[in-house]
């Protein structure tokens, strides 16, 4: 029997909310700012994942507004081989830091120095989106 070494579907979610988006801190390896997110268990869509870590890191409740992009670099997560869609969403709720979060802070465009896994990229999208309406661009990601 062929054994497969695939790479293993993550979600990762951008959480508008108080005028900012939120970023937590992470409490495990990789150290480091990062955007809430997580691991997709079996039986589970991407999108009901993404609510559930939103929550579980943030105690946010949100609401799913957009999926930005999808993102796979090999080298993304140098723990495994990750593929990651990212959602952006409304964020309801107070605030406060739980499961593998550290701590929790709402930032508007000055990121902390120290992001984890391929997130500074990632919210560079972002803001780009929101300034240009502009999505990341395919080919551009299969250069890098």
């Amino acid at each position: 029997m062929a054994v497969y070494r695939n790479p293993v579907p993550t979600v990762d979610i951008i959480i508008e909310y108080e005028g900012g988006i939120v970023l937590i801190e992470r409490k495990n390896p990789p150290f480091g700012w990062a955007i809430p997110g997580g691991f997709v268990e079996e039986g589970e869509s991407m999108e009901s994942a993404a609510v559930r870590e939103a929550k579980e890191e943030t105690s946010l409740d949100v609401e799913l507004k957009q999926l930005l992009y999808v993102y796979s670099h090999p080298s993304r997560d140098p723990r495994s081989h990750t593929v990651s869609a990212v959602f952006i969403a409304e964020g309801q709720g107070e605030l406060s830091a739980r499961d593998d979060a550290a701590s929790a802070r709402v930032v508007s465009t000055k990121l902390p120095e120290v992001m984890a896994f391929d997130h500074a990229e990632i919210l560079a999208d972002y803001f780009a989106w929101k300034k240009n309406g502009t999505f990341p661009d395919p080919a551009m990601k299969m250069k890098t």
